[in-house]
């Protein structure tokens, strides 16, 4: 096994369906409180779906997924970069990497740009001489939705260095950014990088879309038992929104400045399978690669990993792939493993998710605390792992590895 370089990370923030800090959020993880109610945002009657995770609770004159993602992510930032003690800095040492939304922000502001055009008399938006459609306060339409402008923004506020990187690896896509973070560090490009994953993606269409695929929980009564991770009864994730940020230096770098250091990097792997748009390769082989290399990169022996955050959405062919995967790469000490799924509470944040959950993974392993799997009232005989069911539970453990697994077999693991 080769032994990469271990990243610290020194400042994480995050806001979920739960509320807003990593601290309000790990008190209600660990209490086993769930985020998701029933949709107020828009009409649900006649959709199959009718409940999500959504961050209803922030301070916005209009909710959109492109100003919603934007102060999401804004606000874990300024949380994560805090306590990094690195607000008051002149710059931040080091590049920004982005996971958003590929499509799901855009498709409702696109359409009201196609139907609400400038010249009707009922129109919110105005055309200029210049033939630009703008929203009531000056700004161009269409740019909330091109995909870099929410890493300007960001890029903006926090005086990162370099071109600011908006990238998408579907629903891993915010454990990419920490991957490429820890990646830019090692290769000595940057002594740090800010990771961030976002997604408001909840709106009618993206509901819609994801029903049509038959992905979306159905048990809408109660909402809060309707995310049922790894449990004989699962039916399909439910949607949720969130961000997550971690500051990732280098550690001479960290250490030089006095920085705390909360948790390390210390392996990251990815494999894609390229064997459908949305499926993943019913035999598993990218999953079990994903994890094995982000142990061979580390160094580190599958028996020497206490805790797994599991991707575990919920639904009944993620959940049986991923215990397959586990108990493939763990083999006897799978035994012994403790996996969880945060989704159970929060749901699936999707583009965010990767990023959430590190930064849960790292608070569990900081604590010594395991947060649950709730829900688990009907258990799948055929997944035999231990999946913290119900209630918290203290362990500690010096490794937790944190996987992330997306549409079209996009799959990355972080190993903390």
């Amino acid at each position: 096994m080769s032994k990469s370089k271990p990243v610290a990370i020194t400042g994480m923030g995050m806001i979920t369906s739960l509320g807003e800090g990593k601290d309000e959020n790990w008190a209600k993880l660990t209490a086993g409180t769930s985020g998701i109610k029933t949709i107020s945002r828009f009409p649900i009657e006649e959709l199959r779906t009718t409940i999500a995770g959504c961050v209803d609770f922030l301070d916005l004159d209009r909710i959109t997924p492109p100003a919603l993602s934007h102060r999401m992510a804004q606000l874990s930032a300024r949380e994560a970069v805090a306590q990094a003690g690195l607000e008051d800095a002149e710059e931040f040492p080091g590049e920004l990497f982005v996971a958003a939304p590929p499509i799901e922000h855009d498709w409702i502001s696109r359409y009201k740009l196609a139907h609400a055009p400038a010249h009707r008399a009922d129109s919110p938006y105005v055309r200029g001489e210049d033939g630009k459609i703008t929203n009531e306060d000056g700004r161009e339409l269409h740019v909330d939705f091109i995909n870099g402008t929410l890493a300007d923004r960001l890029a903006a506020e926090f005086r990162t260095q370099g071109s600011p990187i908006t990238l998408t690896t579907a629903c891993a896509s915010g454990a990419t950014a920490i991957q490429l973070g820890v990646e830019a560090i090692r290769r000595g490009a940057c002594p740090a990088a800010l990771a961030v994953g976002t997604d408001g993606s909840i709106q009618e269409e993206a509901l819609i879309r994801f029903s049509l695929l038959s992905a979306l929980s159905t048990q809408n009564d109660p909402p809060e038992k309707a995310a049922k991770p790894f449990s004989k009864n699962r039916d399909g994730f439910v949607m949720a929104e969130g961000a997550a940020t971690l500051v990732l230096e280098d550690l001479e770098h960290a250490r030089a400045r006095g920085a705390k250091i909360l948790a390390t990097i210390v392996g990251c792997g990815e494999a894609a399978d390229t064997f459908h748009r949305t499926r993943s390769n019913p035999n598993g082989a990218s999953i079990i690669r994903c994890m094995q290399e982000a142990l061979d990169d580390a160094g580190v022996s599958a028996s020497d990993v206490g805790y797994i955050n599991a991707h575990g959405t919920g639904t009944p062919e993620n959940d049986k792939m991923e215990s397959l995967g586990i108990t493939e790469v763990f083999g006897k000490h799978a035994e012994k493993l403790a996996v969880s799924s945060n989704k159970s509470m929060i749901g699936h944040t999707l583009t965010a998710a990767g990023a959430v959950e590190a930064v849960i993974t790292a608070m569990t392993l900081n604590t010594g605390i395991l947060p649950p799997t709730i829900n688990h009232d009907e258990p799948d005989d055929t997944i035999t792992l231990d999946v913290v069911p119900n209630e918290k539970r203290a362990r500690k453990a010096e490794f937790a590895l944190s996987n992330s697994f997306g549409f079209g077999g996009q799959n990355v693991s972080l190993l903390i």
